[in-house]
């Protein structure tokens, strides 16, 4: 099995990754579409985990006024529990790294219940009380 991770330059690759947020999100997890897409979505960077060249993961970050989000990760349900999150979060943070603007801010992302185990693994810490957003218990959560 080859896992790898690259992030989206063309059309068609953003287009699988809005392929799997919609059957992770919409699909299963039941987030109404119009929440789900934003506009934000060509300014972040975006993403995408193949499996033996079949897209399988995605997530993407950006530039906020409270520092660097991480956010939309999102695996396809059946390919879960193979390093594929783990993966995702190591190469966005890897190209965090690279940009000069990024050192001195914030990182940080909402993350669901099931998935701070993950982001703690990362250094990411919860701070303040858990939350709802689209009807799914959320933490902040955040690393210097």
């Amino acid at each position: 099995m080859s896992l790898q991770v690259e992030k989206i330059t063309d059309q068609n690759e953003l287009n699988s990754a809005f392929k799997i947020r919609k059957e992770v999100f919409v699909v299963e997890q039941k987030v109404n579409e119009v929440d789900e897409n934003d506009e934000f979505e060509d300014s972040a960077f975006h993403f995408l985990a193949k499996l033996d060249e079949t897209p399988v993961g995605t997530a993407r970050w950006r530039f906020t006024e409270n520092g660097v989000k991480l956010e939309r990760f999102a695996v396809l349900k059946e390919f879960r529990g193979r390093g594929i999150g783990q993966a995702l979060v190591r190469s966005v943070m890897a190209d965090i790294s690279t940009h000069p603007n990024t050192h001195s801010k914030t990182k940080y992302l909402n993350s669901q219940l099931i998935a701070v185990p993950l982001y703690e693994k990362f250094g990411f810490q919860k701070v303040g009380d858990i939350f709802e957003e689209c009807n799914i218990l959320h933490f902040k959560m955040e690393r210097s």
